[in-house]
């Protein structure tokens, strides 16, 4: 199939691109990386009248220290933030999850920011920077820039909190800090693929005791999911049977996993149990892809 007709828009700057999304609002798609969207129009499962090309907005792009934070502009391409040495050292989780974003020719074209904004349950970096407790900054011609936490961003099925006249512009990630502890993992049915179940991890590790934990599961609901009850469940104690048992419990509080052809809920529960029980073992040891 192809792509409906649309009108074509090369922006050259983010007041511009602003301009075009107050006049067109869901009528406009915004066009970044198109790893997602460039498939979803040559099926006919979206066909907006506009498409914003924002990829000469230079602003966008980059990744920087500002303080206690990383700033990951919103265009910046997924194999550019993965082999960043700013997030090598300081956002370890995010360095973790990238080799199982998609393979490399999408990870030279996709970027951050539409990951992020695009909002798939599947994929990686929403629930890094859930697990991290991100903030991101979308801007408008009539509200101007706005600061969200991620953990009010992700509403649903490809829903999110950005309107129609929004941009999202970059998040700021707060970095590291002592004694802090990431750790990621994912199943699926190969490689690359979209994941079954997943789970990204973050918290503060000392003498073998976890505090503090974010533990956020994607893959298996209509967004990523802050394991609440499992946090609580492991809080103050080590990577043991008991707290094993007490996360088995807890999981089927935090998670309501959907079925489909892929997995069934029951299935996609146990995979979050395995992975949750190897993610708190790689915590206490260190942290690292389990």
């Amino acid at each position: 199939m192809k792509a409906p007709r649309f009108l074509y828009v090369r922006v050259a700057s983010l007041v511009e691109a602003l301009e075009v999304l107050a006049e067109y609002g869901d009528e406009a798609s915004v066009l970044a990386g198109g790893q997602s969207l460039m498939p979803t129009l040559n099926m006919r499962l979206s066909s907006p009248k506009v498409l914003v090309d924002i990829n000469r907005i230079d602003d966008l792009k980059g990744i920087s220290l500002d303080g206690n934070m990383v700033r990951v502009g919103a265009l910046s391409r997924h194999a550019d933030v993965m082999t960043s040495p700013i997030v090598v050292e300081h956002l370890p989780l995010i360095a973790q999850a990238y080799p199982f974003v998609a393979h490399a020719a999408v990870r030279n074209r996709g970027t951050f920011g539409g990951s992020v904004a695009l909002a798939d349950p599947a994929s990686e970096m929403p629930a890094c920077v859930l697990a991290l407790n991100a903030t991101l900054v979308l801007d408008s011609k009539a509200g101007g820039r706005r600061n969200v936490a991620a953990s009010d961003y992700f509403k649903g099925l490809y829903e999110t909190e950005r309107r129609d006249d929004e941009l999202l512009i970059e998040a700021r990630i707060p970095i590291k800090a002592a004694g802090e502890v990431s750790a990621f993992g994912e199943l699926s049915r190969r490689h690359g693929d979209f994941a079954l179940a997943g789970v990204a991890m973050h918290g503060t590790v000392a003498n073998g005791v976890i505090t503090g934990l974010r533990p956020v599961y994607f893959g298996s609901e209509d967004r990523p999911v802050l394991g609440v009850a499992t946090a609580a469940a492991v809080e103050g104690k080590g990577a043991t049977e008991e707290t094993f048992a007490a996360v088995n419990v807890a999981l089927g509080n935090d998670l309501d996993p959907l079925s489909n052809f892929h997995a069934d809920a029951a299935t996609r529960l146990q995979l979050a149990r395995v992975l949750t029980k190897r993610a708190l073992t790689s915590m206490v040891n260190g942290g690292g892809v389990v």
